[in-house]
C-alpha cells in the first residue's frame, strides 16, 4: 500500500513537471524565429520536425514500454528533453535546429505516452480513477510553463539559460522520483490482470486493426483536434470575427484553459460517481454548446463563456479514453495507449490544417462550428457504442 501512495504521488509529480517543461517552449518560438529572421512559413515548416519526432516515436514507445518499463522511458525521455532544449536555443542554423526540434519532439511524445501508462498502471492497482487529476495537473503546469520562462526573462536570463534552468529542474525532479515509480514486473502483473494477458501474449497477439483500440483512437483524434482548434484559432477568432483587440484575444484560450485544468482536477469524483460514457456524452454536449455560444453570440462576455463550457465539457473526455484503453481486453495497455495516444496527438496536430482549409472556402465560424458537430459525435458514438454493448 506505501508502494502504491509513493508510485502515485510520484505520477502527479512527473505529470506537472513535464507540463511545465513542454509548455516552456511555447514563449521561446518568437526567440527562435527572431534570430533566424525567418517568415511565418518557414517557422511553420520548422516546428514541423517537433510534430514529427512526437508521431513517430510514439507508436514506438508501446514497444520500447514492453521492453524496459515505463520508469526508464520516463527517465530517459526527460534527458532527452533536458538536453534538446536548451541546444535548440543556442543553435543559428535553421537546419540544426529542425534536426534538434524532431529530438525533443521525441522526448515529448515518448514521455507522453510513458507517463500516460504508468498512470493507467497506477489507477487499475489503486482501483480508483486517477487520470483526470493527473491530466489536471498536466494543464496547470502547462499554464505554469510560460510563467515561470516570462518570470526568468524579465529577470535578466537569455533564454538558452532559462531554458536550461527549465531543464535541469525537470530532470532532478524526475530522477528524485524514479524509485518511487513502478517496476517493470509490477507493471507486467497489473497490465495481464486487467487484459487477460501477459504483456508478452499481447506482443503477439496485438494488431492495430483491433476494433476497441482503433474507435477509442479516432475518439482521442477528434478530441485532440477540438483542443488544437481552441488553441490555435480562439485567438484569430476574436480578433477578426469578435472585434477584440488583439492584445486581448488570448482570453478566450485562457478561459477555456482554466476552465479545463480546473474540471480535470475535480474529475475523479465526478467519474466516480457516475459512468466514463456518461462523462464522455454529457460532456460533449456541453462542449456542442459552447461551440454554438462561440460561433454564434454577438456579446463577448458570452462568447467567453461558450469558451469556459467547452473547456468544462471536454475536460475529462480524454482522460476516460485512457481510462478504457487501459482495460481492453487481450490488448495489453502499453499498446492500446500507445496506438490511441498517437492518434490523438496527430489530430492536435492535422486540426489547424483541416480548420484552416474549412476557413479558407467558407469561414472560421464555420470550421469552428464543424469542429462542435465532430465534438458532439464522439457523444453520438459513445452512446450507440453503448447499446450495442448492452444488446
Amino acid at each position: 500500500m506505501n508502494n502504491l501512495k509513493r508510485a502515485k504521488n510520484a505520477t502527479k509529480i512527473i505529470f506537472l513537471v513535464c507540463g511545465l517543461a513542454i509548455s516552456s517552449w511555447a514563449p521561446m518560438v518568437p526567440f527562435v524565429k527572431d534570430k533566424l529572421r525567418i517568415n511565418d512559413g518557414s517557422l511553420g515548416l520548422l516546428l514541423l520536425f517537433l510534430g514529427a519526432g512526437a508521431i513517430i516515436t510514439m507508436p514506438l514507445t508501446g514497444w520500447l514500454i514492453h521492453k524496459i518499463g515505463t520508469r526508464i522511458v520516463i527517465t530517459v525521455s526527460s534527458i532527452v528533453i533536458a538536453v534538446s532544449f536548451p541546444i535548440v536555443l543556442w543553435l543559428n542554423n535553421w537546419f540544426e535546429i529542425a534536426g534538434m526540434l524532431f529530438i525533443f519532439g521525441s522526448g515529448v511524445g515518448s514521455i507522453d505516452i510513458a507517463m500516460n501508462t504508468h498512470g493507467v498502471h497506477v489507477q487499475n492497482m489503486a482501483d480508483e480513477h486517477i487520470m483526470s487529476s493527473l491530466h489536471g495537473l498536466f494543464s496547470v503546469g502547462g499554464l505554469c510553463g510560460p510563467i515561470v520562462v516570462g518570470v526568468l526573462i524579465k529577470a535578466g536570463l537569455a533564454p538558452p539559460i532559462t531554458a536550461g534552468v527549465i531543464s535541469i529542474s525537470l530532470l532532478a525532479i524526475t530522477l528524485t522520483q524514479f524509485s518511487s515509480l513502478m517496476d517493470q514486473n509490477t507493471e507486467h502483473e497489473i497490465s495481464a490482470r486487467f487484459t487477460n494477458l501477459t504483456e508478452t501474449e499481447g506482443n503477439k497477439k496485438f494488431s492495430l486493426l483491433n476494433g476497441a483500440v482503433l474507435f477509442l483512437g479516432v475518439m482521442c483524434f477528434v478530441a485532440f483536434l477540438s483542443e488544437g482548434a481552441v488553441l490555435d484559432w480562439s485567438a484569430v477568432f476574436l480578433r477578426d470575427n469578435k472585434g477584440v483587440d488583439k492584445a486581448m484575444a488570448g482570453v478566450g484560450y485562457a478561459s477555456f484553459s482554466i476552465a479545463m485544468a480546473t474540471m480535470r482536477l475535480f474529475g475523479d469524483r465526478i467519474v466516480s460517481k457516475t459512468e466514463g460514457k456518461h462523462v464522455v456524452i454529457y460532456g460533449s454536449i456541453i462542449a456542442f454548446a459552447g461551440f454554438m455560444l462561440v460561433v454564434f453570440s454577438s456579446w463577448l462576455f458570452a462568447v467567453l463563456i461558450g469558451f469556459v463550457l467547452i473547456g468544462v465539457g471536454a475536460a475529462n473526455i480524454v482522460p476516460v479514453f485512457f481510462t478504457a484503453a487501459g482495460r481492453i481486453k487481450n490488448v495489453t495497455s502499453s499498446k492500446a495507449v500507445s496506438v490511441i495516444g498517437t492518434m490523438g496527438y496527430a489530430g492536435q496536430l492535422a486540426g489547424p490544417a483541416i480548420l484552416g482549409f474549412i476557413a479558407h472556402h467558407f469561414s472560421l465560424p464555420a470550421a469552428l462550428f464543424v469542429t462542435g458537430l465532430l465534438l458532439l459525435s464522439i457523444g453520438v458514438a459513445y452512446q450507440v457504442k453503448s447499446i450495442r454493448n448492452v444488446q
